[in-house]
Parts: C-alpha cells; structure tokens; sequence
C-alpha cells in the first residue's frame, strides 16, 4: 500500500496531466467552441453571477452530464474530443473534475486557474444569476 497523499500533492499531480487555462484563454476557447462548464454551486453563482453561454452543473452530476457515452449525458457533451473548460470558483474543485474527465476519455478537459473569480477580476462577461 502507498503513503496517503495530501491534498496539494494530489492538485499538483493531476495538473501536471493537462495545460490549465487563464481566463483569457478559457474566453478565446470559448469563442472558438469550447464548452464552459460552471461546477460552483449555487449560493455562489446567485451570490456571484454567472458567464454567459457556460453548462452549468452541479460537481456532483459532472461526469454524468459530461460522458459522451453516459445515459445521463447533456446534449453538449457530443464527443470524447470535445473541448471542455471546467470552472469552480478559484481554480482547485476544477482541477479534480478535469483530471476526473480526464478518466473518462475527455482528453480535451482542462480548468480554469483561479477559476470564476480570475474570470471576473479579467472583466470578462457575467450575468446575474
């Protein structure tokens, strides 16, 4: 059996599975047919808003909603080739539920570094809750 690891080692290990995205990048993505996923729930997004055009879902129903084979699947999640940008609120949630993703054959998932509030704080686009 192997030595428990903590959580920042864990964040560590699983970033280093994938290219994370600013909020720059997460918007230009976006552009360009990238689905934003917003996985905060929802006391944040009434407290905070929410970027326009981006899935919500709540962490808890993700891979369910995002698996291209699941029968539970939205209608976005057409393809394991499918960008995916996953956003918490500050960017450390987001990293497990991509790396999660990632099991799943979304070898596209990333997050967004500093998640919703990096966002904001780039003055991109948000819309009340």
């Amino acid at each position: 059996m192997s030595a428990p690891v903590g959580i920042d080692e864990l964040l560590e290990r699983v970033r280093a599975g994938y290219a994370r995205v600013d909020a720059r990048e997460a918007y230009e993505a976006s552009r360009e047919g990238a689905l934003l996923v917003d996985i905060r729930y929802q006391a944040l997004r009434e407290r905070d808003g929410l970027i326009p055009g981006a899935l919500v879902v709540e962490r808890n129903e993700l891979e369910w909603r995002l698996d291209p084979l699941g029968s539970h699947r939205a209608a976005e999640a057409t393809g394991h080739d499918l960008q995916v940008v996953v956003i918490c609120n500050e960017g450390y949630a987001s990293s497990l539920a991509a790396a999660s993703l990632h099991a799943l054959g979304l070898r596209r998932a990333t997050d967004l570094t500093g998640g919703f509030q990096a966002w904001r704080a780039a003055g991109l686009p948000v819309t009340p809750a």
